[in-house]
Protein backbone atom coordinates (compact mmCIF):
# COMPACT_ATOMS: atom_id res chain seq x y z
CA UNK A 1 0.00 0.00 0.00
CA UNK A 2 3.11 2.49 0.67
CA UNK A 3 4.24 1.91 -2.40
CA UNK A 4 0.97 2.62 -4.32
CA UNK A 5 0.95 6.17 -2.39
CA UNK A 6 4.63 6.84 -3.43
CA UNK A 7 3.09 5.81 -7.16
CA UNK A 8 0.63 8.35 -6.73
CA UNK A 9 3.18 11.28 -4.89
CA UNK A 10 5.24 10.83 -8.35
CA UNK A 11 2.72 11.48 -10.64
CA UNK A 12 1.20 14.30 -8.07
CA UNK A 13 4.93 15.49 -8.30
CA UNK A 14 4.95 15.21 -12.19
CA UNK A 15 1.58 17.34 -12.87
CA UNK A 16 1.94 20.08 -10.65
CA UNK A 17 5.80 20.51 -12.31
CA UNK A 18 4.10 20.55 -15.52
CA UNK A 19 1.22 23.09 -13.54
CA UNK A 20 4.06 25.36 -12.51
CA UNK A 21 5.57 25.59 -15.90
CA UNK A 22 2.03 26.11 -17.64
CA UNK A 23 1.02 28.62 -15.15
CA UNK A 24 4.41 30.97 -15.87
CA UNK A 25 4.05 30.41 -19.53
CA UNK A 26 -0.08 31.66 -19.33
CA UNK A 27 1.47 35.04 -18.26
CA UNK A 28 2.91 35.85 -21.47
CA UNK A 29 0.44 33.96 -23.81
CA UNK A 30 -2.72 35.44 -25.44
CA UNK A 31 -5.42 34.12 -27.93
CA UNK A 32 -5.47 30.60 -28.81
CA UNK A 33 -2.63 29.33 -27.40
CA UNK A 34 -3.17 31.28 -23.80
CA UNK A 35 -6.78 29.60 -23.90
CA UNK A 36 -4.95 26.03 -24.69
CA UNK A 37 -2.70 26.74 -21.74
CA UNK A 38 -5.69 27.75 -19.68
CA UNK A 39 -7.21 24.33 -20.88
CA UNK A 40 -4.43 22.18 -20.05
CA UNK A 41 -3.99 23.50 -16.62
CA UNK A 42 -7.91 22.81 -15.39
CA UNK A 43 -7.43 19.48 -16.37
CA UNK A 44 -3.83 18.78 -14.68
CA UNK A 45 -5.79 20.46 -11.54
CA UNK A 46 -8.70 18.21 -11.74
CA UNK A 47 -6.37 15.29 -12.29
CA UNK A 48 -3.80 16.57 -9.23
CA UNK A 49 -6.99 16.35 -7.06
CA UNK A 50 -7.99 12.75 -8.13
CA UNK A 51 -4.77 11.54 -7.22
CA UNK A 52 -4.92 13.25 -4.15
CA UNK A 53 -8.80 11.43 -3.47
CA UNK A 54 -7.03 8.24 -3.97
CA UNK A 55 -3.82 8.68 -1.60
CA UNK A 56 -6.43 9.85 1.17
CA UNK A 57 -8.66 6.43 0.40
CA UNK A 58 -5.94 4.89 0.54
CA UNK A 59 -4.36 6.14 3.66
CA UNK A 60 -7.94 5.44 5.28
CA UNK A 61 -7.30 1.80 5.02
CA UNK A 62 -3.96 2.34 6.52
CA UNK A 63 -3.20 2.22 10.58
CA UNK A 64 -0.75 3.16 13.31
CA UNK A 65 1.42 5.73 12.68
CA UNK A 66 2.22 5.45 8.73
CA UNK A 67 -1.38 6.58 8.91
CA UNK A 68 -0.76 10.08 10.67
CA UNK A 69 2.31 10.25 9.04
CA UNK A 70 1.09 10.12 5.31
CA UNK A 71 -2.41 11.73 6.24
CA UNK A 72 0.16 14.85 6.77
CA UNK A 73 1.94 14.20 3.43
CA UNK A 74 -1.56 14.09 1.87
CA UNK A 75 -2.69 17.58 3.58
CA UNK A 76 0.33 19.29 2.40
CA UNK A 77 0.27 18.30 -0.79
CA UNK A 78 -3.41 19.40 -0.94
CA UNK A 79 -2.17 22.89 0.07
CA UNK A 80 0.17 23.20 -2.10
CA UNK A 81 -2.31 21.92 -5.00
CA UNK A 82 -4.50 24.82 -3.56
CA UNK A 83 -2.09 27.60 -3.84
CA UNK A 84 -1.19 26.34 -8.02
CA UNK A 85 -4.82 26.64 -7.92
CA UNK A 86 -4.73 30.55 -6.68
CA UNK A 87 -1.48 31.90 -8.93
CA UNK A 88 -3.41 29.63 -11.56
CA UNK A 89 -6.33 31.81 -11.22
CA UNK A 90 -3.85 35.41 -10.08
CA UNK A 91 -1.97 34.64 -13.49
CA UNK A 92 -5.31 34.32 -16.15
CA UNK A 93 -6.33 37.92 -14.15
CA UNK A 94 -2.75 39.35 -14.82
CA UNK A 95 -2.56 38.85 -18.09
CA UNK A 96 -5.82 40.00 -18.75
CA UNK A 97 -4.78 43.39 -17.22
CA UNK A 98 -1.49 43.43 -18.77
CA UNK A 99 -3.41 43.44 -22.21
CA UNK A 100 -6.35 46.07 -21.28
CA UNK A 101 -2.61 48.31 -20.20
CA UNK A 102 -0.93 47.53 -23.31
CA UNK A 103 -4.36 48.78 -25.16
CA UNK A 104 -4.52 51.91 -23.82
CA UNK A 105 -0.78 52.84 -23.72
CA UNK A 106 -0.25 51.15 -27.11
CA UNK A 107 0.76 54.81 -28.43
CA UNK A 108 3.46 54.33 -26.62
CA UNK A 109 6.13 51.29 -28.44
CA UNK A 110 8.38 51.98 -25.69
CA UNK A 111 6.39 51.26 -22.53
CA UNK A 112 4.76 48.38 -24.41
CA UNK A 113 8.72 46.32 -25.25
CA UNK A 114 9.22 46.99 -21.38
CA UNK A 115 5.69 45.66 -19.91
CA UNK A 116 6.97 42.45 -22.67
CA UNK A 117 10.47 42.23 -21.09
CA UNK A 118 8.74 42.81 -17.40
CA UNK A 119 6.40 39.61 -18.51
CA UNK A 120 9.19 37.12 -19.66
CA UNK A 121 11.59 38.15 -16.98
CA UNK A 122 8.87 37.22 -14.65
CA UNK A 123 7.42 34.11 -16.73
CA UNK A 124 11.18 32.71 -16.51
CA UNK A 125 11.75 33.67 -12.79
CA UNK A 126 8.42 31.42 -11.60
CA UNK A 127 9.72 28.47 -14.23
CA UNK A 128 12.94 28.63 -12.46
CA UNK A 129 10.96 28.96 -9.00
CA UNK A 130 8.80 26.15 -10.16
CA UNK A 131 12.01 23.63 -10.83
CA UNK A 132 13.07 24.80 -7.57
CA UNK A 133 10.40 23.90 -5.65
CA UNK A 134 10.04 20.74 -7.72
CA UNK A 135 14.07 19.65 -6.84
CA UNK A 136 13.65 20.54 -2.97
CA UNK A 137 10.59 17.95 -3.37
CA UNK A 138 11.90 16.05 -4.80
CA UNK A 139 15.27 15.63 -2.16
CA UNK A 140 12.21 15.91 0.92
CA UNK A 141 10.70 12.43 -0.62
CA UNK A 142 14.37 11.17 -1.17
CA UNK A 143 15.42 12.07 2.40
CA UNK A 144 11.95 10.68 4.06
CA UNK A 145 12.71 7.38 1.96
CA UNK A 146 16.26 7.47 3.53
CA UNK A 147 15.07 7.89 6.67
CA UNK A 148 12.19 5.41 6.48
CA UNK A 149 14.84 2.67 5.58
CA UNK A 150 17.05 3.87 8.51
CA UNK A 151 14.40 3.36 10.81
CA UNK A 152 13.48 -0.12 9.25
CA UNK A 153 16.93 -1.43 9.46
CA UNK A 154 17.47 -0.02 13.38
CA UNK A 155 14.11 -1.95 13.92
CA UNK A 156 15.52 -4.80 12.59
CA UNK A 157 18.60 -4.75 14.86
CA UNK A 158 16.33 -4.15 17.56
CA UNK A 159 14.92 -6.87 17.18
CA UNK A 160 17.84 -9.15 16.53
CA UNK A 161 19.75 -8.10 19.65
CA UNK A 162 16.05 -8.87 21.74
CA UNK A 163 16.23 -12.27 20.13
CA UNK A 164 19.46 -12.61 21.61
CA UNK A 165 19.36 -11.49 24.81
CA UNK A 166 16.14 -13.67 25.22
CA UNK A 167 18.70 -17.02 24.43
CA UNK A 168 21.23 -15.53 26.59
CA UNK A 169 18.79 -15.59 29.43
CA UNK A 170 17.83 -18.99 28.02
CA UNK A 171 21.39 -20.22 28.04
CA UNK A 172 22.13 -18.68 31.88
CA UNK A 173 18.84 -20.40 32.98
CA UNK A 174 20.21 -24.15 31.09
CA UNK A 175 23.62 -23.04 32.94
CA UNK A 176 22.30 -22.74 36.41
CA UNK A 177 20.07 -25.73 36.34
CA UNK A 178 23.37 -27.83 34.90
CA UNK A 179 25.38 -26.70 37.92
CA UNK A 180 22.75 -27.35 40.31
CA UNK A 181 22.39 -30.63 39.13
CA UNK A 182 25.95 -31.26 39.00
CA UNK A 183 26.23 -29.94 42.38
CA UNK A 184 23.45 -32.44 43.71
CA UNK A 185 25.56 -35.15 42.01
CA UNK A 186 29.03 -34.15 43.44
CA UNK A 187 26.97 -33.93 46.92
CA UNK A 188 25.05 -37.47 46.98
CA UNK A 189 28.64 -38.97 45.88
CA UNK A 190 30.58 -37.73 48.57
CA UNK A 191 27.29 -38.45 50.97
CA UNK A 192 28.04 -41.83 49.46
CA UNK A 193 31.07 -42.37 49.74
CA UNK A 194 31.17 -40.79 53.23
CA UNK A 195 28.42 -43.86 53.85
CA UNK A 196 31.09 -46.91 52.69
CA UNK A 197 33.61 -45.19 54.60
CA UNK A 198 31.40 -45.91 57.82
CA UNK A 199 30.29 -49.29 57.16
CA UNK A 200 34.07 -50.37 56.47
CA UNK A 201 35.31 -48.79 59.69
CA UNK A 202 32.52 -50.61 61.62
CA UNK A 203 33.45 -53.72 59.93
CA UNK A 204 37.33 -53.41 60.66
CA UNK A 205 35.96 -52.66 64.52
CA UNK A 206 33.65 -55.84 64.43
CA UNK A 207 36.36 -57.79 63.00
CA UNK A 208 38.87 -56.86 64.98
CA UNK A 209 36.56 -57.66 68.17
CA UNK A 210 35.80 -60.91 66.83
CA UNK A 211 39.54 -61.75 66.39
CA UNK A 212 40.16 -60.43 69.89
CA UNK A 213 37.52 -62.72 71.44
CA UNK A 214 38.65 -65.57 69.96
CA UNK A 215 41.87 -65.85 70.67
CA UNK A 216 41.18 -64.55 74.01
CA UNK A 217 39.21 -67.51 74.17
CA UNK A 218 41.80 -69.97 73.23
CA UNK A 219 44.15 -68.54 75.56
Amino acid sequence: MASLIDNYEQQYAVLTADITAKIGRIRTQSGNEKKVFIQDVDRQIEEAQELLEQMELEVRGMNGTARDRLRGRVESHRAELKRLAQEFQSAKKARDESIEISREDSWDSNITEDQKRRLLDASEQIERSGRTLQNGYRMVLETEEIGSQVLKELHEQRETIQKGRTRLRETDAELGRGSRLLSSMIFRNIQQRIILAVVALTLIIVACIVIYYSFKSKS
